[in-house]
């Protein structure tokens, strides 16, 4: 154990199961029959708009919503209706709940000077958790005395101090400005990593979930969408509103035609057909949705060899947006692709006629309706 795992003790961080949560406001169904694991020392986000039910689950394991049905169980131990005091979890919230008229010692102390520690103890780990979010300096200093980054790290070396058995973060970077938000995102996942910690995140900021996690769970409407990487979320959408809130895609309807050896080749409009990718069979004459990432769509003055999808368009809007450049291109029948590429590889001009290339694996197809994960 490194000697900064010495000074703060590794926890009991544990699993975490909730198994068919529900949670009701009145006629508002708030989380509808949502399950969810989260393994030892891994970080998983909750994303989803406002009123998708993120912060209610976050505050049912917390404790400070009862649930109409359904179970929390974590190290082994059914903690539904356990008292928020007995659940040894740690908490950092929007609002950094610091309080002004104490130091920073004192605030990151205040939650062990509640439990049976010694004084000696108490300094040693408070010192411990400063140290860890690099606040060292800064013990007797006051809260309006530190930046807005500084103050968040306050707010999680007092989480962090108590050696929680699961930490709980909801939107703790929101208060932040940009540049702020980048730095403190390094700080967070620095942090969980070096604490091996279970955490829970949740935030509304896709960037924050596709930086900071292991795994993202999708909600909408309180229910899950889909769990999986980053990576798996991104690339692979499992239903149309996942497609539509991580990264940026043209979402497209259409009609299965067949099978080819490429993929399914779908009818889009009246007069385009496509080869695309599919996450499950599907029969000629289904309705589905393609959702194709701007960034994967090429555009080109002349043919590629061996290129399946090739569509002749034109340059109807361009927006130069720094790193990359953004366009609108129209195709035949109406249809238009909003498209990005890297402002590095030239500029088209608006009113251009062009070629629309993509790989089959770039179009993934759903069900028109979604398929809940």
């Amino acid at each position: 154990m490194e000697p900064r795992d010495r000074a703060l003790g590794e926890g009991a961080a544990a699993d975490l199961s909730i198994e068919r949560l529900r949670k009701t406001f009145g006629p508002v169904t708030a989380v509808d029959d949502v399950s969810l694991q989260v393994q030892h020392g891994e970080f998983v986000s909750l994303l989803g708009p406002s009123g998708c039910g993120k912060t209610t689950i976050l505050r049912m394991i917390a404790g400070l919503l009862e649930p109409d049905s359904g179970q929390i169980v974590l190290a082994g131990e059914d903690i539904t209706v356990r008292p928020v005091h007995r659940r040894n979890l740690g908490l950092v919230f929007q609002s950094y709940a610091l309080f002004p008229h104490m130091s920073v010692f004192e605030n990151v102390a205040f939650g062990l000077r509640r439990r049976p520690v010694s004084e000696a103890e108490v300094r040693r780990r408070v010192v411990a958790a400063l140290d860890l979010v690099r606040l060292g300096a800064h013990g007797d200093r006051f809260p309006r005395q530190l930046s807005g980054g500084q103050q968040q790290r306050v707010a999680l070396a007092r989480a962090v101090v108590t050696q929680p058995r699961l930490l709980l973060l909801d939107e703790p970077l929101s208060n932040l400005d940009a540049l702020l938000r980048d730095e403190m995102r390094v700080e967070l996942k620095r942090l969980q990593e070096e604490l091996r910690i279970t955490t829970l995140f949740v935030t509304h900021d896709q960037a924050e979930a596709l930086t900071l996690s292991d795994r993202i769970a999708v909600l909408s409407h309180g229910r899950l969408e889909q769990i999986g990487t980053p990576e798996q979320i991104y690339q692979s959408p499992a239903t149309p509103f996942v497609a539509g809130f991580i990264g940026r895609s043209n979402l497209l309807p259409g009609v299965v035609v067949g099978n080819v050896e490429q993929g399914v080749r779908v009818r889009i409009g009246d007069g385009i057909e496509l080869v695309a990718a599919a996450r499950d069979p599907l029969r000629p004459g289904e309705a589905v949705q393609a959702s194709i990432r701007h960034e994967r769509i090429h555009l080109t003055g002349a043919p590629t060899p061996g290129v399946v999808n090739s569509f002749p368009g034109r340059i109807v809007f361009r927006a130069f947006a720094g790193p990359v450049t953004q366009y609108v291109v129209q195709l035949s029948g109406g249809i238009e692709l909003q498209v990005e590429t890297p402002s590095a590889a030239g500029r088209l001009e608006r009113d251009a006629n062009i070629l629309v290339e993509l790989a089959p694996e770039a179009a993934i197809l759903m069900p028109a309706q979604g398929r809940t994960a």
